[in-house]
């Protein structure tokens, strides 16, 4: 018995151990650290800068000389060859021939070739197109990190508003929970009072639907904090089952602090990148009017069995080519080239006013949240002492059970308003960092 007493406790610590373990208190701070390096939306970020890295230096590698080395062995068959070579006065003659004797044309037997060659070609001039292009590729890379930053800017503020709703949802709970209590305990006077006469059946009624009411909400309340708790241990890769703990402290903090910081918008600095990696494409384009020139140098060694053999035959010189149909088919290149530098300027334009608009926004919304906190909070001091003189009232028989379950709803309600403007004045606040383009700037510090 008492060995089934000791395995029965060591279980329970085991699995009060196993709750403890899915329990993870998190600060602002470490939620949005965690998000920029655990989540797939910020890996995929820096993916994108490694493949513009990529890029650019398969582009300078394009400066360097082409090394190539070829062999070939072919077996002949039959293979008749004339070598069409000068032997001198054209009157050759074997030596163990007779003089005044004819000699005797024999062909040698043919039956395999060998050829080995390595030629190197250096590129010179190509009509500035490989300058261009290695500039448009440093641009692309820089669009390619801003861009980078501006989505990490976005995660972090993703990141923010769901740590924020679930507090929002885990205070709704809290706040539904200790109207329940005061629900179900007016329904256990009423009962009383109801079965000693005091109290009509109707009232009785009134305040068990309430309780039912409440108790609904209670569990809707429930359901939503736990699926914002799931969401946003799966945003930073926690295990499924870990319950996040909020730290309430954080909540409201951010009223104190300034916003005056400059703008610093990435997604503006990637569009400035592109629209220079655009006028270098024109360059590009423009490029195809001029002649490409290279050096160019090689070795051959060549073998044909019984007949000729080559070697050391090496070559250096210099390649020209220019095509002259460009003239006029690059013209449609050029004019593509420019008409898309035209439109990404058209559109960092327009991006300037909506950054604009966004942050005026942001700031406005801001300045609401802070009204909106102080208008609740005199609104739940109101509302807790309407309840207060409804329920003295309607103690004495002054109030109905309506204007009491009112007063009651009325006071939950405040209460609710009150921590959702709380959490509302931090929201607001990132959220008009994150329109300055400063958001991940506050947490780094």
């Amino acid at each position: 018995m008492r060995s089934k007493l000791l395995l029965l406790s060591a279980l329970f610590i085991f699995a009060a151990e196993g709750i403890k373990a899915q329990e993870k208190q998190l600060d602002l701070e470490e939620a949005v650290n965690l998000a920029l390096s655990n989540s797939d939306e910020a890996k995929a970020a820096e993916a994108n800068i490694n493949t513009a890295s990529n890029e650019l230096q398969s582009i300078k590698n394009n400066q360097y000389p082409d090394f190539e080395l070829s062999g070939q062995y072919m077996y002949l068959t039959n293979a008749d060859v004339n070598l069409q070579l000068s032997t001198g006065n054209g009157n050759s003659q074997d030596p163990e021939t007779p003089e005044g004797e004819p000699t005797e044309a024999t062909t040698p037997e043919i039956n395999q070739l060998m050829l080995g060659q390595a030629n190197l070609s250096l590129p010179v001039f190509s009509g500035f197109k490989l300058k261009n292009s290695i500039k448009a590729g440093k641009n692309q890379l820089n669009a390619a990190q801003s861009n980078a930053e501006n989505d990490k800017e976005q995660l972090a503020l993703q990141t923010i508003q769901n740590y924020l709703n679930l507090y929002k949802a885990r205070k709704t709970v809290e706040l539904i929970e200790e109207s329940l209590k005061t629900a179900q305990q007016r329904v256990k006077d009423f009962t009383a009072m109801e079965q000693n006469g005091l109290l009509a059946r109707n009232d009785l009624l009134k305040a068990q639907l309430q309780e039912s009411n409440v108790r609904l909400s209670l569990q809707e309340a429930r359901k939503n904090a736990e699926i914002l708790n799931y969401r946003l241990a799966l945003n930073l890769k926690l295990p499924e089952d870990t319950n996040i703990g909020i730290n309430e402290e954080e909540v409201g903090a951010a009223a104190l602090q300034q916003t005056s910081e400059a703008l610093s918008r990435s997604d503006l600095e990637a569009l400035e990148f592109q629209k220079e990696a655009a006028r270098d494409n024109i360059k590009i384009a423009q490029g195809n009017y001029y002649p490409s020139i290279g050096l160019v140098g090689g070795y051959i060694a060549l073998d044909l069995e019984n007949a000729l053999s080559v070697s050391n035959a090496m070559n250096i010189g210099v390649g020209v080519s220019y095509n002259l149909a460009d003239i006029f088919k690059n013209k449609s290149e050029v004019k593509v080239a420019k008409s898309r530098a035209q439109e990404l300027e058209y559109h960092l334009n327009m991006m300037k006013d909506q950054v604009k608009l966004q942050v005026k926004n942001a700031q406005k919304d801001y300045e609401l949240a802070m009204e909106k906190l102080s208008v609740y909070t005199k609104s739940e001091e109101q509302a807790m002492e309407n309840y207060r003189i409804v329920k003295d009232k309607y103690d004495n028989g002054l109030q109905d059970t309506n204007d009491l379950l009112e007063a009651d709803i009325q006071q939950l309600q405040s209460k609710i308003n009150l921590a959702v403007a709380r959490a509302e004045i931090s929201e607001r606040y990132y959220e008009l960092l994150r329109a300055k383009g400063t958001l991940i700037n506050k947490f780094s510090k």
